[in-house]
């Protein structure tokens, strides 16, 4: 069967066309080989989830690389620290006998142990009793353990989400002044950069979730497609149907519009290849693979509802002082200085509203741009 061009989950290089990230990924690898504790945050349906599942594989011939993803837990698991401690361990438990780890005695030890405490249902086990077990894993693990948490937004306003963080960074001191075994890397990926959110907790609880994640290394790379890794992925198309396109030109004309936001160069390629070039004005694929067929679909996905768009307009509406911000951009014309210490900025970025151009604050991509122009155009015309 032959891949096809993804907008929804995973992507996976065996059933999709992919832009190629390997640069992405040997950047990231740079930060676990220091032994950093990080956070990535990207805006919705920007590859975060296919980037970290591609770092997993790219990781495990030196790392046992345990990953989870928060989406599987409930509110109930967030109840107290008794639920989650159990919960958590439970996870990590079964995450570790799925990995490649040859099982050694001493760790085969170590797990029967935690799935005892598992199975026992303690309710005195807590984050200290968590953490105790997971040492020892570290300990015995036949290489170091990296963890990747995914989709940790829904757990980013609790309390026993910010005593687990608190945990992660006692051991990570811990080690850097004991050599005390414990994760040599963690990585937290989320939309929301937890270390910004205003917390519904305790007043002091801000300043505490700060202090706990403050061990945080920058995270500062592009997560962003580039016009050469778009040509790799329409390389790999050309392969297999011998268009005739130019490449380099097509992948140009993809970044210009999206500015390499991996879910609108997908979907910009999907409606081209299952919907443009099966159309009356468009005969076959030859002709569909041009700029006129591109500028077609440019302007189909301008106009159609999808998930990206709900996601982005709901955040409008629930945030008015962003869309205050994105309608001085668009039609004041009044340049802006990218202040990453305003709260509004921070949040068009987090969001991937705008980016920082040479300083200012620009719409992240043309498509957004127009999407944009549309609705506020309509909503004045009602």
């Amino acid at each position: 069967m032959r891949k096809k061009f993804n907008t929804t989950g995973l992507c996976m290089p065996e059933k999709h066309y992919m832009a190629d990230i390997s640069e992405h990924l040997h950047k990231i690898k740079e930060y676990v080989n220091e032994g950093n504790y990080f956070s990535i945050y990207c805006a919705r349906q920007y590859g975060k989830t296919t980037t970290l599942h591609a770092l997993s594989r790219h990781l495990e011939k030196e790392y046992l690389v345990i990953s989870l993803d928060f989406q599987a837990l409930g509110n109930a698991s967030f109840q107290n620290e008794n639920i989650f401690s159990l919960t958590f361990a439970e996870y990590f438990f079964r995450e570790l006998q799925l990995a490649d780890c040859g099982n050694p005695p001493q760790l085969k030890a170590q797990c029967d142990l935690l799935n005892s405490a598992i199975q026992s249902k303690d309710d005195k086990f807590v984050l200290f009793q968590l953490f105790g077990h997971l040492t020892a894993i570290c300990r015995t693990a036949p290489r170091p353990i990296v963890l990747m948490i995914d989709e940790i937004d829904g757990a980013s306003n609790n309390q026993v989400f910010l005593d687990f963080l608190a945990q992660l960074r006692y051991y990570y001191l811990e080690r850097e002044k004991r050599n005390m075994p414990t994760f040599h890397s963690v990585i937290l990926a989320g939309v929301y950069d937890i270390r910004r959110l205003k917390m519904k907790l305790r007043p002091e609880s801000e300043h505490r979730f700060n202090s706990s994640w403050n061990i945080a290394a920058d995270f500062n790379i592009d997560m962003s497609l580039s016009a050469e890794g778009i040509g790799q992925m329409l390389t790999d198309y050309e392969k297999d149907y011998h268009t005739g396109m130019n490449v380099q030109a097509i992948a140009r004309l993809i970044y210009d519009y999206t500015s390499g936001y991996p879910f609108l160069i997908s979907r910009i390629c999907k409606l081209v290849d299952e919907e443009i070039s099966l159309g009356r004005e468009f005969e076959g694929k030859t002709a569909a693979w041009t700029k006129d067929g591109v500028l077609l679909a440019v302007r189909m996905l301008i106009a159609e509802r999808n998930s990206l768009f709900e996601s982005l307009t709901e955040k409008l509406d629930n945030y008015p002082e962003l869309e205050r911000i994105l309608h001085t951009l668009l039609f004041v014309g009044k340049e802006v200085p990218y202040n990453a210490d305003s709260e509004v900025i921070s949040l068009a970025s987090m969001f991937g509203f705008v980016k920082n151009r040479d300083g200012n604050v620009a719409i992240s991509n043309r498509i957004f741009e127009t999407r944009l122009y549309n609705r506020f155009l309509s909503v004045e015309d009602l």
